[in-house]
């Protein structure tokens, strides 16, 4: 199945707005410290640190 042109450009753009929503409410909710502080704690388990 082929998209044309301007069906792809759209589903691109909505995929795009929908996943700067989904960044925008986990900032707003206060993810971003939790995932930070776990990605902190994954790499310092991955170099042999922690």
């Amino acid at each position: 199945m082929r998209l044309s042109h301007g069906k792809k450009i759209f589903f691109q753009c909505l995929l795009l707005y929908a996943g700067i929503v989904m960044i925008c409410y986990g900032v707003w909710r206060g993810e971003a410290g939790t995932v930070l502080s776990k990605a902190i704690k994954i790499c310092l388990e991955c170099v042999g640190i922690g």
